[in-house]
């Protein structure tokens, strides 16, 4: 029997291989120092950007709904609360179509620096609203916009990134290459559930007041790092071959419309591919840090800290996941990754109920450690999916098409926990769910990447030993 899925019938016509799909055009070909400093600048970037990002996911679970909800009863107003957070989410298509073309007509380090500035200044302006006990129903309407904010620039920053690394880098390191800006995640993790750690310390009256707004307030130091370094990293060369091209021809179609009328197909492959690795997590962080404190009576401190722990595990996971996939291929680590998440997830959860600290920690790692395999090489897979004159739109889209229905997911976990009397199989099947669609999407893009770069590493690597 053959272990290669067949390929799907294609929704549109599949452009021909090119030579210059990801890798640099010939002579061209960056030097390992500037890989380095590309690589380096993604991290950083990437890392203080999903900072900012996943502090309003810690503070929707812990304080949002006693500051800017606090008329409405709990339950009622960690629903609230999660809406507000999921408004990020629906805002992420927006940031997609916008930077996207900006991507694909201005270049990628020029989106990637607007992206940048865009999630510092509304992080840091969140530190400084006043709750609903000082300006009333304003304070949650700003709020919802300053997320929306947030939800636009996060739209165009992964797409930007993981393509400026992996069309500066050789394709058959992409695996691992593209597992860089994903580490980007677990250190935003370890960085924003750090910072609420250390004020999560402070008495709850302190905590409450002011020591909560600290960590967003510390957005506008990390704006300086990150704007620093996205300026000193070059244009991608696959986009300097395409201006050159356009200065010959004229200029290519709008992206966003070439990518749906030619990718269409392609592109929702990509959402459901991507699905685990921004659905599951917030699973597995947003709604397990509301849950464990408010339906087990858990410390906030255990919730926090095992998600620092299941960061600290995510890190490993993403470095081996992505050297796996340079011998293997990316499709098939996120294949097997989301199987295993299928396997995991009702252990994650029985683990967690047990209310015993050393069990939580547990628990919380195994959930965020599996739900990693998938999300190490998920950029080389969506990204390898489309030709390179609307690629940036196209993975933009896909990728944050998948983070609106992510930005859902800790509502409706909460609401599914609300319907099953608060046992936690109804989160676990959720998560089983979201394991699968992400198992099926990236079996059906192996084909597709097949026919696009004509690259198969798990055989390029039995060559290479055959020959050794």
């Amino acid at each position: 029997m053959s272990t290669s899925p067949p390929p799907p019938p294609s929704p549109s016509p599949s452009p021909s291989p090119s030579p210059s799909a990801h890798t640099p055009p010939a002579g061209k070909t960056a030097s390992t120092a500037d890989i380095k400093r590309l690589l380096s600048a993604a991290f950083i970037g990437t890392a203080l950007e999903w900072y900012d990002y996943f502090l309003y996911g810690t503070a929707a679970a812990l304080v949002f709904n006693k500051l800017f909800f606090p008329s409405l009863d709990p339950v009622v107003g960690t629903i609230a609360s999660f809406i507000t957070f999921a408004v990020g989410f629906v805002a992420r298509p927006v940031g997609a179509a916008v930077f996207g073309h900006i991507g694909d007509r201005y270049g990628r380090r020029t989106a990637l620096i607007m992206t940048v500035v865009l999630m510092g200044v509304t992080t840091g302006c969140i530190g400084l609203l006043p709750g609903y006990g000082t300006i009333g129903i304003w304070a949650p309407a700003l709020l919802a916009t300053l997320r929306f904010l947030q939800g636009i620039s996060v739209g165009g920053e992964w797409s930007g990134a993981m393509l400026l690394t992996l069309e500066h880098t050789p394709r058959e390191k992409h695996g691992s290459y593209s597992a860089v800006p994903q580490l980007g995640s677990p250190v935003g993790t370890l960085l924003s559930s750090g910072a609420f750690a250390l004020v999560g310390m402070l008495p709850d009256a302190a905590f409450y007041s002011w020591g909560w707004r600290i960590p967003f307030l510390f957005a506008f130091v990390l704006l300086f790092v990150a704007l620093y370094m996205r300026l000193r990293i070059e244009e991608s060369p696959v986009f300097k071959a395409m201006m050159a091209e356009s200065e010959k021809n004229g200029p290519p179609p709008a992206p966003l419309l070439e990518a749906f009328r030619r990718t269409w197909g392609r592109i929702l492959i990509g959402i459901a591919a991507a699905f685990l690795g921004i659905g599951g997590f917030f699973l597995l962080t947003t709604f397990i840090i509301s849950y464990g404190t408010e339906q087990l009576g858990v410390d906030k401190s255990v919730m926090l800290n095992a998600t620092l722990v299941g960061a600290l595990v995510e890190i490993g996971v993403l470095v081996a996941g992505g050297r796996i996939a340079n011998r293997v291929g990316p499709w098939k680590v996120c294949v097997v990754g989301g199987i295993v998440s299928v396997l995991a997830a009702f252990p994650t959860f029985w683990l967690v109920d047990t209310k015993s600290t050393p069990l939580v920690v547990l628990g919380v790692a195994l959930g965020i450690g599996t739900i990693s395999i998938p999300y190490a090489p998920i950029g080389a897979v969506v990204s390898g999916m489309f030709p390179e004159n609307f690629r940036y739109s196209a993975v933009a889209m896909s990728y944050n098409l998948a983070g609106v229905l992510s930005g859902f997911v800790p509502l409706a976990a909460a609401s599914l926990l609300g319907l099953s009397g608060g046992a936690s199989w109804s989160a676990a099947l959720l998560l089983i769910l979201i394991a699968a669609c992400t198992a099926v999407g990236s079996y059906l893009a192996g084909p597709q990447l097949a026919r696009r770069l004509g690259h198969d590493p798990s055989k390029q690597h039995e060559t290479s030993k055959a020959i050794a």
